[in-house]
């Protein structure tokens, strides 16, 4: 259902007025009761303020990395246990490699070079 029709028919119940077949609801309905009245005047104006604004933009993804899904080679496991050990942090590493940092730390892991539990460390430097 689309919100306007929803819309439309809260407005109906606001009025007193069953929906589907345009008749009066009775005096002892809990359309008619004000409190009722006034959450339906409500919940129409908040679907009219929603129909009309426009919906956020989407945000921008940010492109993936160069060897994003790529296999990892002999060489690209030996510079990333060279500048691990030499300390470089893995936001630098993951930019030299062309990869994400949880790929760095993914692959440290599985190198054996560190361990889950010290991962939130490493991605700390």
């Amino acid at each position: 259902m689309e919100l306007q029709t929803a819309r439309e028919i809260i407005d109906t119940l606001a009025q007193g007025i069953h929906p589907v077949t345009g008749e009066a609801m009775p005096a002892d309905s809990p359309y008619n009761a004000p409190p009722v009245i006034r959450a339906l005047f409500a919940v129409s104006q908040a679907l009219d303020t929603a129909v009309a604004a426009p919906a956020p933009a989407a945000r921008p993804r940010r492109e993936a990395p160069p060897n994003t899904g790529k296999p990892w080679s002999a060489d690209d496991d030996e510079q990333l246990r060279s500048g691990f050990d030499a300390g470089t942090p893995t936001k630098d590493l993951a930019a030299a490699l062309g990869r994400t940092r949880w790929a760095i730390e993914s692959r440290l892991v599985k190198l054996g070079v560190m361990t889950l539990g010290a991962s939130s460390a490493a991605l700390a430097r």
